[in-house]
């Protein structure tokens, strides 16, 4: 990486079951030393999600100035923080999510039956088989709708309303750092089409990140796979759908993944936009 111009870090606030272990590997252990970049991990305190403003500050006063391990991609389960809160300026940020009731459904069952990642280790609720279908009916925590409230927290950041669950103020705010500090979010569903748009749109991080991803084995294109994963039943389908909570989180899931085709069309498919479109002139 030797442009001047490139940007210095990359980070990707990854969310638990989205296919991010895949993706991790994908565009960035797997080709972070042959572009020259570091590749660190962010390992979150108890599993949470969200840092405290003083936390933030050290975070963002240590990357930034830790130039031996510059330029670097950051990946980790926490919430969307501003830098420039703190005086610095952003890093680039990217992130995937998934249909909110699918990655629900992974939760549920990794914790009962684990992934292929790690066949060994017992999970937390493992021996209880009870179904998602029997969850529902019996209105078992494991199953709370409050449960799907996820992603928008974790693009909304680190307020007290982020992680209230349907609150309207927080799907808002969700879009709006979105839409103000991403450079790219793709979906789960079409992970091989966000692999190439990162690679086209961020060369100096990611070129060759889609011809590795393609030449991966299958068993390599999808880690972590959860095991015995049952699909709900249509009632059960109905009762999620009707919740307030499930229609933000699908309404925000909806909205990116909109976004991400309109790009999509933009950079890759239309040959019109292949080359650039802008050039110089009048130049004094």
């Amino acid at each position: 990486m030797n442009e001047k111009s490139a940007p210095l870090i990359v980070l990707y606030n990854r969310i638990p079951k989205t296919g991010s272990t895949t993706f991790t590997n994908a565009i960035a252990y797997d080709i972070g030393k042959v572009n020259n970049f570091w590749t660190v991990h962010l390992n979150m305190t108890k599993n949470r999600f969200m840092m405290n403003r003083i936390d933030q500050g050290i975070f963002i006063n240590n990357i930034t100035k830790w130039n031996e391990r510059l330029p670097a991609f950051y990946h980790g389960h926490f919430a969307f923080m501003d830098f420039t809160k703190f005086g610095h300026q952003n890093p680039v940020y990217v992130n995937m999510i998934r249909e909110p009731l699918e990655r629900l459904l992974s939760h549920y069952y990794f914790l009962r039956y684990g992934d292929d990642y790690r066949v060994g280790l017992k999970r937390k609720r493992a021996g209880n088989n009870e179904t998602f279908d029997d969850c529902v009916i019996k209105g078992n925590r494991d199953c709370d709708f409050s449960n799907l409230w996820v992603q928008i927290p974790y693009f909304c950041g680190s307020y007290s309303f982020c992680a209230k669950p349907g609150n309207k103020y927080a799907l808002e705010m969700a879009k709006r750092n979105y839409l103000a500090h991403y450079l790219v979010v793709g979906t789960t569903e079409k992970m091989d089409k966000l692999i190439r748009i990162l690679d086209k749109l961020l060369p100096a991080f990611f070129n060759g990140a889609y011809a590795n991803y393609q030449s991966l084995p299958s068993n390599k294109k999808h880690l972590r796979n959860t095991l015995r994963k049952s699909k709900p039943s249509d009632e059960t389908m109905a009762i999620v759908k009707a919740n307030i909570i499930y229609q933000m989180e699908r309404e925000f899931y909806d909205f990116v993944d909109s976004e991400f085709d309109f790009l999509w069309k933009k950079v890759i498919e239309n040959s019109e936009f292949k080359l650039n479109q802008f050039h110089y002139e009048k130049i004094k």
